[in-house]
C-alpha cells in the first residue's frame, strides 16, 4: 500500500511530496535517474541494491544519480520518504548536495545532531501521518532566505521547460559567470548543469511515453534531442533500455514530470 502526502503550503517551494510505502511482497523494481534527492526511513527492512550489494540504511539520504540500478525488497517493507526538489535538500540537513553525488549514504554519518532526534522519533512512531508531521515541523524550522537557492530553483525552472537551453544563458540570467554558475549550481544541485539536463530531458522523455507519445522523433525534438540518435544513447545511459525496449517491459513514468495525489 502507498499513500501520497502532500506539504504543507510553506514548504512546497522546497518539497515536492512525500509517501508511504508498506509492503509484504517480494519485488525486484527498476530505478532510474529522477533528479530529486530524498530522504529515506525505514522502520523495517531496508531495500536491497543488488549492482552494488549494499542494502539502504534504516535512515538515507540518496542524491543526485546518473546510473540505473533495481530495488528489491525482502517482504518486509514500511518507507516514509520525503522527495525534495532539485536544489532544496542542502539546507535541511547542513551538507551540500554535492558531497553525495551518485551515493545513498547513512544520514547518520553526517552526524547532525537534530536530523538524528528527528530519526529517533519516527523510528518510535506508529503512525505515518504523526510522523510526516515531526519531519514537516523539523523542516519548518530550517527554511532560511537564499539567494543561491531562489538563483537555482529559476534555473531548474527553466530547464524543466527547455531542457536543452544552453549554459550561458542559465548563468546570465542567474548573473553569474559561466564558471561561478557551474559551481554554485553542482553545490546546490548535486551535479553539473549539463549533467543535470540529460537527465531532465530523458525524464521529459519519459513522462511523453507516459502520456502516450508513440513517435520518437517526435519525443526527440520536443525534449532537445540532437536527433532520434541522440534519445536511444541517452536512454540507453540513465535506463539500459531503448525507449522501444523500456516500453516492451516496462510502463513509463516520470518522477520529475509528474506531481502525484
Amino acid at each position: 500500500m502507498m499513500k501520497i502526502y502532500q506539504p504543507s503550503k510553506e514548504l512546497r517551494p522546497y518539497v515536492r511530496y512525500y509517501w508511504v510505502l508498506k509492503s509484504d511482497e517480494h519485488f525486484s523494481v527498476p530505478t532510474f535517474p529522477i533528479g530529486c534527492p530524498q530522504i529515506i526511513f525505514h522502520k523495517k527492512t531496508p531495500l536491497y541494491i543488488p549492482e552494488i550489494d549494499k542494502n539502504q540504511s534504516e535512515f538515507t539520504i540518496s542524491g543526485q544519480v546518473n546510473f540505473p540500478a533495481h530495488l528489491q525488497s525482502d517482504g518486509s517493507l514500511e518507507m516514509i520518504v520525503t522527495v525534495f526538489h532539485p536544489h532544496t535538500i542542502g539546507i535541511f540537513i547542513d551538507t551540500p548536495p554535492s558531497a553525495f553525488y551518485n551515493l545513498e549514504i547513512s544520514g547518520y554519518d553526517i552526524e547532525n545532531r537534530q536530523l538524528n532526534e528527528i530519526s529517533r522519533k519516527i523510528f518510535d512512531c506508529g503512525d505515518s501521518k504523526v510522523c510526516i508531521d515531526a519531519l514537516e515541523r523539523y523542516l519548518l524550522s530550517k527554511i532560511r532566505p537564499s539567494i543561491n537557492i531562489d538563483r537555482i530553483g529559476e534555473s531548474v525552472s527553466s530547464l524543466l521547460r527547455h531542457p536543452s537551453m544552453p549554459m550561458n544563458l542559465l548563468a546570465n540570467a542567474a548573473c553569474l559567470s559561466n564558471r561561478q554558475y557551474e559551481r554554485v549550481f553542482r553545490y546546490t544541485v548535486g551535479m553539473n548543469p549539463k549533467e543535470y539536463s540529460r537527465i531532465v530531458r530523458f525524464q521529459k522523455a519519459m513522462w511523453l511515453m507516459q502520456r502516450g507519445e508513440k513517435s520518437f522523433a517526435a519525443i526527440a525534438a520536443e525534449c532537445g534531442y540532437s536527433d532520434q540518435s541522440h534519445l536511444i544513447r541517452n536512454f540507453k545511459e540513465l535506463s539500459g533500455h531503448t525507449p522501444e525496449s523500456l516500453l516492451k517491459q516496462h510502463i513509463p513514468y516520470s518522477d520529475m514530470f509528474t506531481h502525484p495525489v
